[in-house]
């Protein structure tokens, strides 16, 4: 992959790495820029009017002057399929997302969307699904493993070619992987598979000048190779490029890592899969309706065999531990809020002082509310589901995406809810 990668490195490009990688101790003082408070003058992107008026529109526009839309978008592979019909439904609601975050296929997806005007977003989307559909339709010129699934073997058969072959447009088998395992071919090449075809693929479906112009803003995740540490790559700070995507999807040993800034990046998906945390911990914070649309179940029946086993691990892994991660920002933002309800409760005499002051920015009254949309577990589907790109699969994955959403548009509970106004983060699951 070294035509992917960004060569050189600099003195500013190691500080800028430094300063953006989120390491645990850095975490933990992430949240001191606190939302300066109805008083203060903060610029604010312009609220996205709707080109048409429905019920689900209004519902989630409706505060749109001081709430943003986020799109928070995980990785799994062929199960970003779901994720296309979760944004098909809400571009015919009318309802466009302020920022669009994603890790692996969910970085895919969302450069998709924020790479596109909207007049072309659904086109360059529904294109790079069908390619997919096209190189994994019935294991394409391998007879034999076409055959087995006519014979009822299920989508098998079309997985192994894949497996052997990859995807004419994402992924061929890496000729410098038969030099076997313990060849030293480099980091950039120690991957059975190479992912070029992608590149050609992003680079004619998404236009990086327009994503660039952060009309949309997006932010993907990648972990550095030697740190271990995860970093958020976000357009509003720098401009991206094909190789900050292709970065984020790079899951090894499958697929090799993509160099930035001189260092080697591999799929965020290792070190967290489910990058809410990009917009929780956001400065300034701001009002969000953040639709979560996970791919992976944290929660599964008891597995009987060891392919069923197979299963549960991988959902269990790329799951990510995403119910955690929203109760401790629950816990995070009512403390941010009981902050800000002490510090009313001060004289004003103390709350002018310097001190005071300094304390009470870690206060703010920001609400988020999170949507959650799961994908449904499809009948046969085993733990090869992230590969099955055939158009069954993909297909229903779109389709199930496009009604979760629609249903949950409809109810738009979080114009309903009547929450603790302690409380900072309000989730809002599927009916």
């Amino acid at each position: 992959m070294a035509n992917s990668s960004t060569t050189g490195t600099s003195t500013r490009g190691a500080a800028r790495e430094r300063t953006r990688e989120r390491t645990p101790e850095r975490t933990r003082h992430r949240d001191r820029d606190a939302d300066p408070g109805p008083g203060a003058a903060v610029e604010r992107p312009r609220a996205r009017v709707p080109s048409r008026t429905t019920p689900a529109t209004a519902a989630a526009t409706a505060p749109a002057a001081r709430r943003q839309v986020v799109l928070v978008l995980q990785g799994g592979g062929a199960l970003g399929a779901y994720q296309a019909g979760v944004v098909q439904a809400l571009h015919e609601a009318g309802i466009d997302p302020d920022w669009v975050i994603g890790t692996s296929i969910g970085a895919i997806n969302a450069a998709l969307i924020a790479g596109n005007p909207r007049e072309r977003r659904l086109q360059q989307l529904d294109t790079f699904w069908h390619a997919m559909q096209r190189g994994a339709r019935a294991g394409g010129g391998l007879g034999g493993l076409a055959a087995f699934d006519a014979l009822g073997g299920g989508r098998t058969g079309s997985t192994l070619a894949t497996v052997v072959r990859g995807l004419p447009d994402f992924f061929a088998p890496n000729l410098h992987a038969w030099r076997g395992p313990m060849a030293a071919i480099g980091v950039e090449q120690a991957a059975y598979y190479s992912t070029a075809p992608l590149r050609h693929t992003l680079l004619e479906l998404v236009d990086f000048d327009y994503l660039r112009q952060c009309r949309m803003r997006m932010t993907v995740g990648a972990v550095n190779v030697c740190t271990g540490a995860m970093r958020y790559f976000d357009s509003r700070d720098e401009p991206l490029g094909v190789e900050h995507v292709m970065a984020s999807g790079a899951l090894p040993p499958a697929f090799a890592a993509v160099r930035i800034e001189g260092q080697p990046y591999w799929d965020g998906g290792i070190y967290s899969n489910t990058p809410i945390e990009a917009v929780l911990d956001d400065k300034p914070r701001r009002d969000s309706l953040i639709f979560a649309v996970n791919l992976w179940h944290q929660t599964g029946p008891e597995p009987s065999s060891i392919w069923q086993v197979m299963g549960r691990q991988k959902d269990i892994q790329y799951a990510s531990r995403a119910d955690s991660h929203i109760a401790r920002q629950k816990q995070i933002h009512r403390l941010r809020h009981v902050i800000r309800e002490l510090t009313r409760e001060l004289p004003a005499t103390r709350r002018s002082d310097p001190r005071v002051q300094e304390l009470s920015a870690w206060g703010c009254g920001t609400t988020m509310h999170v949507a959650h949309l799961l994908a449904p577990r499809l009948e046969g589907e085993d733990h090869t589901k992230d590969i099955d790109f055939t158009p069954e699969g993909v297909r229903a994955r779109r389709a199930a995406g496009h009604a979760d959403t629609l249903r949950m548009l409809q109810r738009a509970p979080w114009d309903h809810v009547h929450a603790d106004p302690i409380e900072g983060v309000i989730e809002h699951l599927p009916a």
